[in-house]
Formats: structure tokens, C-alpha cells, sequence
């Protein structure tokens, strides 16, 4: 039953990935990724609130939204990719920009989830 959870998590969250990348890049005539970044940020500020809410979250729950759907919608993969097609088309500082933003942005992303969620507690 975990397993299937983790699945239909894991498609909705990949499904909402696309759709959220696609969206924003076409709103952006860039070459930075904000599309994969603005994924892995909102990714990171709901797996904040999960994790704010894991003690009191059941099994399937963390299953379905943590392990599926998060673990679909942000995305290290693309984020290495992107980042390093950045670096080969020579746009060295949008790359490291690219890196340096998501970690802190990640970061701020998944404690304001929690600390969002803990103040609605």
C-alpha cells in the first residue's frame, strides 16, 4: 500500500513539476532555469510544513505527500543539469547565482513551511 502511495505522489508531483516549469519559463526570456527553481522551492517549503507536522502526520500521509509528491516535484537532478548547461554556455555567474539562490532559498523555503505550520498550531 506504501508503495502505491509513494506512486501516485511521486506522478501528481512530476505532472505539477512540468506544469510549473513550463508556465513560468515561458513568462521568461532567460536562461536561467525559473521554472526548476521555483519547483524546488515551493517542493521545499511544503516538505517544511510535512516535516513540522511528522509527528502527528500519519505513515501514508508522509508517504503520499513527502516521499511522492516532494520527492517528484523538486528535483536535484534537473537542478545539476540546468546549473551545469549554464557553466557550457558560459554563463558562469548565472550558474553559480543558480546554486548559491537555491540553497539559501530552499533552505528559508522549508523553514517557513515549518514555521508556518507551527504558528497555525
Amino acid at each position: 500500500m506504501t508503495v502505491l502511495l509513494v506512486a501516485f505522489g511521486a506522478g501528481c508531483g512530476a505532472v505539477a513539476r512540468y506544469l510549473i516549469d513550463r508556465a513560468i519559463q515561458a513568462r521568461h526570456d532567460s536562461v536561467f532555469p525559473w521554472g526548476t527553481f521555483a519547483a524546488n522551492i515551493i517542493g521545499s517549503f511544503l516538505l517544511g510544513m510535512l516535516t513540522a507536522s511528522a509527528l502527528h502526520a500519519s505513515h501514508w500521509l508522509l508517504a503520499l505527500l513527502g516521499t511522492g509528491l516532494c520527492g517528484a516535484l523538486t528535483t536535484y537532478s534537473t537542478f545539476g543539469y540546468e546549473t551545469l548547461r549554464l557553466i557550457q554556455q558560459r554563463a558562469t555567474l548565472l550558474a553559480v547565482l543558480n546554486v548559491i539562490a537555491s540553497i539559501i532559498a530552499g533552505f528559508g523555503a522549508a523553514y517557513l513551511g515549518a514555521a508556518v505550520l507551527q504558528a497555525a498550531h
